[in-house]
């Protein structure tokens, strides 16, 4: 050895050998000192003992006495360390687990152990641990110690485990200062006391004591709390604690998770072998987001019906229930079980409806609702939360625009409010009838709202198409879900409130609804806003209806605008302040293209243009109007085609366009103009060129979910005709009436066309039971009079 050193290696360093000791005299073995050393000064001079021979004969003569000896100590270390100046090393741990010990008095003299193990012996005295100041560790678990913590608290103990031991009552632990993990299972303590100072406290274990009531740890920042196998029967105590992240509480008899509400770091919580019996007790730990893993093994709740399912869905966040991982299959069943999408709910009510209507005989429906890709059966449905007055404007409706729409009666299984009567407001129905007509497939549509049951009867609308006019019905928004999947394509209005205070102050006015119902149709409008808001086009149009009044003005403007009556009362009006641009025998006269502004002028147009917002993508007519603003000028045989279309259009949704054998005598009109003695009542509104630009632009361009409400329809039978197209014409002034040339122009069809060609079924349908009055005077026959007036037709029961 070129360089002389000295190094000391020591099992431990005794109360009784400083380290100082061992630094100034490095070679120099301390009188009375248990340590193995080895000194290296150019010739290795090694003392050494058998560490695994002294080891065995120790350990067998410690289980005879109990008595912790040197040797056995030197046997048992472990993690070489440095101590001192760093010259000197030393072991820092000793396990000791199963010797059998009671004395362990020798241990006074290790002053710089910093982990001490002693499980499983029959130790009843650590007071040696008081000359212990560096000890982090300490295990004495499964001994016989009956004194807390007896002995001076080390300045840096961090973990103490005193499970399985005779403890009976805890005391103040405010010394140990920097204790982080502490667990006292198995012993008996009643209370929990003494902790309030332990400032870094994160583990602690209370398992299988005594305790009964939680209490004392308000201020400490616990991460793991186990309290399993004690006599807790509520959960308490634990409001402060916000850092808790994982909670034990199994093998108790806890009924109720009242308590763990405010504890949103919770990950883990195990509540097995508790009293835990209703599965909404969940809702106290719905908001607890971070949840993870949740424990009910062994408790009565798990023998309810679909037990599990409904916890998945009370708590979405879960990855683990009882121990078994909870899979993406099972949230979303049990989301479509217990709050299913209105999608989901739309297509089961919609199958369930298709599957019991095959199972009936079949019947075919003379009325037009059977399905049609180029004219469905038209409809107007009105949708909005409870109490929206959906009703009252569908009523108010129909009776204005009678010649165009009728109430469809549904059915419902509440009681009648004051003033409604059955048959006119809903058809009143038991909850037996009410299951007995789904079984039976009569309805189209169910809703459960409020604990009844509301239907829409496939029979209700064939009532109203019997008499040739469209439907008007009010809904849920769950029932217009439903009827998007049939073959239905009505118009969709919703009708929604936007002021909240007055909203619930009509609710209440009512003395209908109770608090919890008025609260239910409150928080429903943000259902119907976000459908409105997420799903741009499912409704046709919006309507704000705080006010009836304004609602219904701006309902009256939507519907006109759908069925073109806006064009027709232009029309007539140019026509009565304009008769000479009608004059006979010449073509009407093209006037420079300025076409009508809808969102300007005129009180009613104005109205409803503050009433809809353009920007909706419902607000069908806007893009077809800009179109009608920015197209060129067109000529005069295109404005003639655009007019006759136009007119048949108007024709058809009222019922009125001739069929195809007034269309051949309309084409021979043209060489006798003077047998027209009576007029078609929809030819003067083809005679100002620039306002049919603007018309046949948003007659002809704007898609329509109701089709034949706004859509080009063929012409009907020449049955249709009759004393509507008489009192029409008799109120039509002799000013606005075309001469022959220019309604031969504005109806006669392709050359090509011959009877029965091109036939297609329009709407709304007037079949042969349809109630029309009788004509004031016969109309003559086609055999006398080949070319009868455009007003005039055959009489109906002749002609079918």
């Amino acid at each position: 050895m070129t360089e002389t050193t000295s190094q000391q290696f020591s099992v431990a360093s005794p109360s009784c050998c400083p380290p100082e000791s061992h630094s100034d005299a490095p070679g120099a073995e301390a009188p009375g000192c248990n340590e193995l050393t080895i000194e290296e000064n150019g010739e290795m001079e090694v003392k050494q003992v058998t560490l695994r021979e002294r080891s065995g004969e120790v350990k067998q003569h410690s289980k005879k006495d109990g008595v912790l000896t040197a040797a056995m100590v030197s046997g048992n270390m472990s993690n070489l360390g440095r101590f001192g100046t760093g010259l000197q090393h030393l072991y820092h741990h000793l396990s000791l687990p199963s010797y059998n010990l009671s004395d362990i008095s020798v241990l006074c003299k290790y002053v710089h152990l910093q982990k001490l193990e002693l499980p499983h012996n029959k130790i009843k005295d650590l007071s040696c641990v008081s000359h212990m100041p560096y000890l982090v560790i300490l295990d004495a678990s499964h001994n016989e110690i009956s004194n807390f913590f007896g002995f001076q608290p080390p300045k840096n103990l961090k973990e103490v485990n005193f499970s399985h031991n005779r403890m009976t009552k805890m005391k103040d632990l405010s010394a140990y200062s920097s204790l982080s993990k502490l667990d006292l299972g198995h012993n008996s303590f009643s209370e929990i006391t003494g902790l309030e100072q332990c400032c870094k406290l994160t583990h602690l274990s209370l398992a299988h004591n005594k305790i009964s009531r939680i209490s004392g740890l308000d201020s400490l920042p616990l991460t793991h709390l186990c309290l399993r196998g004690n006599q807790l029967e509520r959960i308490e105590g634990l409001e402060n604690l916000k850092s808790l992240q994982d909670l034990d509480l199994s093998l108790n008899s806890i009924n109720s998770l009242s308590g763990l509400q405010n504890l949103h770091l919770l990950g883990s919580i195990n509540l097995e072998k508790n009293l835990i019996s209703e599965i909404q007790e969940c809702k106290h730990i719905h908001d607890l987001f971070l949840l993870r893993d949740f424990n009910l093994l062994e408790n009565p709740v798990q023998e309810q019906p679909d037990y599990r399912l409904a916890v998945v869905f009370l708590l979405q966040h879960l990855t683990m229930l009882d121990q078994e991982k909870v899979t993406a299959e099972e949230k979303v069943s049990s989301i479509n079980k217990y709050d299913p999408p209105l999608d989901v709910v739309a297509a089961r009510d919609h199958m369930t409806h298709l599957v019991y209507q095959l199972m009936q005989p079949q019947v075919v429906y003379d009325s037009s609702t059977l399905p049609s890709a180029d004219s469905p059966y038209p409809m107007l449905v009105l949708t909005g939360p409870q109490g929206c007055g959906k009703r009252e404007l569908a009523h108010r409706l129909c009776q204005e625009f009678c010649e165009y729409f009728a109430y469809g009666t549904c059915h419902t299984t509440r009681g009648p409010y004051f003033g409604e009567e059955n048959g006119i407001d809903y058809h009143f129905v038991s909850e037996d009838d009410f299951q007995n007509m789904i079984h039976m497939g009569k309805f189209m549509q169910t809703v459960q709202y409020g604990g009844h049951r509301y239907g829409l009867t496939r029979d209700a609308i064939e009532e109203v198409a019997r008499e040739g006019l469209a439907c008007c019905v009010h809904m849920e928004l769950e029932g217009v879900f439903s009827l998007k999947n049939s073959y239905f394509e009505p118009r969709y209005i919703l009708l929604i409130p936007t002021q909240l205070e007055k909203y619930m102050d009509h609710l209440k006015s009512r003395d209908l609804y109770t608090q919890a119902q008025i609260d239910t149709a409150v928080s429903r409008i943000v259902l119907y806003a976000n459908t409105n808001r997420h799903r741009p086009g499912f409704f046709d149009n919006v309507i704000p209806c705080d006010d009836w009044e304004e609602a219904y003005q701006t309902l009256r403007q939507v519907v006109k605008e759908y069925l073109l009556l806006e064009e027709q009362e232009e029309g007539e009006k140019q026509n009565r302040t304009s008769p000479d641009n009608t004059s006979a025998g010449h073509e009407p006269q093209e006037k420079p293209h300025s076409p009508p502004s809808r969102s300007g002028s005129g009180p009613v147009t104005s109205h409803s243009a503050t009433a809809l917002d353009p920007a909706d993508p419902s607000y069908r007519n806007y893009f077809a109007r800009i179109q009608a603003e920015l197209s060129p000028q067109k000529s005069p045989t295109e404005l003639a085609s655009i007019s006759r279309r136009e007119q048949l259009v108007r024709e058809a949704i009222v019922g009125k366009s001739p069929g195809v054998y007034s269309q051949l005598f309309k084409r021979s009109a043209q060489t006798e103009p003077s047998s027209l003695d009576n007029h078609d009542p929809g030819s003067h509104f083809s005679e100002d060129s620039s306002s049919d630009e603007s018309r046949a632009s948003s007659a002809l361009s704007v898609p329509s979910s109701a089709g034949a409400l706004s859509g080009l329809v063929e012409p009907l039978d020449i049955s249709a005709l009759g004393h509507t197209l008489e009192t029409l014409k008799d109120h039509t002034p002799e000013a606005t009436r075309p001469d022959t040339d220019q309604l031969a122009v504005a109806t006669s069809p392709s050359s090509d066309r011959h009877p029965g060609s091109n036939v297609k079924a329009i709407l709304p349908p007037i079949p042969t039971g349809r109630k029309t009055p009788a004509a004031p005077s016969p109309a003559p026959s086609p055999r006398t009079s080949p070319h009868p007036a455009a007003g005039e037709g055959f009489d109906a029961d002749k002609e079918r």
